[in-house]
């Protein structure tokens, strides 16, 4: 079994309007240094592992889990952990 987390952001350009309402709140409370917020998702999944996981996941995030026109994704596939 592994632990994917798929990491969705959206791609630069792309216009963020969470992102800058965070930004400008956070320069309200006094936190100059913060100059730009992206907002993003992350999502983390359990699979079972086989040869082809990666080409699987890709496919996973083309087809529903970011909308390649505006998003772009990163993942990280890790052990899962057994309790």
């Amino acid at each position: 079994m592994k632990n994917v987390i798929v990491n969705v952001t959206l791609k630069t350009g792309v216009l963020d309007p969470q992102g800058k309402a965070i930004q400008e709140s956070l320069n309200s409370l006094g936190y100059k240094e913060v100059q730009q917020a992206r907002v993003g998702k992350s999502i983390e999944l359990q699979v079972e592992d086989g040869p082809d996981l990666e080409e699987r996941i890709k496919e996973m995030c083309d087809k529903l889990l970011a909308n390649p026109v505006i998003e772009e994704y990163s993942f990280v596939v890790e052990e899962a952990v057994q309790s």
